[in-house]
């Protein structure tokens, strides 16, 4: 393969590194050599998928492996990515080592894969780092990572009913970890975003280095919103929810009709809109009306049959007039009854279960004055 001028222009080799925790505080750029299937499971932030071996291609070698062990594999994986594959996928590593000349690559071990992509890039003219460990090493310091900052931070949570803002309150907090931020879900059966959620291990990357760099800059004392285990598909790590079990609670209180009005906005108009920047003004309306009753057919054991029908036809109106000229006042009737009568006992007895760590209860203004002034 010739060698482009512009590959020429990488700097000076850069050593291999292992040092995870200046990775990751820098987001510097990385390639993820491993195949598509390993990557759909989760990476990390930076990392792009740029793979040695598609799905089938490491299928193959896998099964040589297993049957005539390492030497037979490699060999296999020679004749596998050869000619023009291999300088399709090498000049796609290029491409990616000059745009990001402070990156590194990796596969799942730091071994093979990413010894034999170094060394084709070295071939082409180009010398870039991998990441001594690779996807496992970096995977278990993140994890570790959560379990000091459960371990040796200090943590409160603010909780509330439904639709009293609590989101709103995190966003005002230079400490706060938004965990249904990196879930990409509001949390509720109706918190389904239009974009998707994260797979599991993406989601606890994301959290363990947000912890990362928040414990980098100096933050011991967290603050987060009071959540069930799960966030939609998203589950927080043990640990962490074990000990959210146990926290102190600054509790948020709101008007029932400010609260119809917050979810109105959040549920309603701004997810609608969300749906239609994704999908355009034909599809997204469609799927927006079709997610927001799937949401409420989620629910519709615990709401008994009867309840689940009468909600669903004042849904499906109010969801017919908005199609037709952009009202949304109906959509009111469904959320009023479902706070009464469905979220709001719920709460009631959350509360009586939680009051003994309830330290705190105001509105907005109060609850967060009293968090930037005791937990800062």
């Amino acid at each position: 393969m010739s060698k482009s001028p512009s590959m020429n222009n990488i700097s000076k080799p850069r050593p291999d590194s292992e040092n995870y925790r200046d990775i990751f505080l820098r987001d510097l750029p990385l390639i993820d050599t491993r195949a598509p299937t390993e990557y759909s499971k989760g990476s990390f932030p930076t990392a792009v998928n740029l793979p040695l071996m598609t799905d089938a291609e490491r299928q193959k070698v896998g099964t040589c492996y297993k049957q005539h062990g390492q030497q037979a594999a490699i060999s296999l994986g020679h004749t596998l990515v050869r000619g023009k594959i291999k300088q399709q996928r090498v000049d796609r590593w290029a491409e990616f080592a000059q745009a990001n000349p402070q990156g590194y690559l990796f596969c799942f071990r730091g071994g093979l894969r990413s010894q034999i992509s170094q060394q084709w890039l070295h071939e082409a003219g180009v010398d870039y780092p991998r990441i001594t460990g690779g996807y496992k090493a970096m995977r278990s310091f993140l994890l570790q990572e959560i379990e000091s900052a459960v371990q040796q931070c200090q943590f409160i949570l603010v909780g509330g009913m439904t639709g009293t803002g609590k989101t709103e309150v995190l966003a005002q907090l230079e400490n706060a970890v938004d965990l249904e931020g990196h879930a990409n879900h509001r949390g509720s059966s109706f918190g389904k975003r239009a974009t998707a959620q994260p797979p599991q291990i993406g989601f606890e990357n994301a959290l363990a280095i947000d912890l990362l760099k928040r414990r980098a800059a100096g933050q011991q004392q967290f603050v987060l919103e009071d959540e069930s285990r799960l966030i939609g598909k998203c589950s927080i790590p043990f640990s962490l929810h074990q000990r959210m079990a146990t926290l102190p609670i600054a509790w948020l209180d709101d008007a029932f009709e400010n609260r119809v009005e917050r979810i109105l906005r959040d549920y309603v108009i701004d997810l609608c809109a969300e749906f239609i920047d994704c999908f355009g003004t034909e599809e997204g309306p469609e799927k927006f009306a079709t997610a927001l009753l799937q949401n409420l057919s989620k629910i519709s054991k615990r709401l008994g049959g009867q309840r689940y029908q009468e909600l669903q036809a004042i849904m499906q109106q109010a969801l017919q007039v908005q199609s037709s000229n952009g009202d949304v006042e109906h959509h009111r009737e469904w959320i009023t009854r479902l706070l009464r009568d469905y979220y709001d006992p719920m709460y009631d007895y959350q509360i009586s279960q939680k009051s003994d760590r309830i330290i705190f209860r105001g509105d907005q203004t109060a609850v967060v004055e009293f968090l930037k002034a005791n937990h800062a």
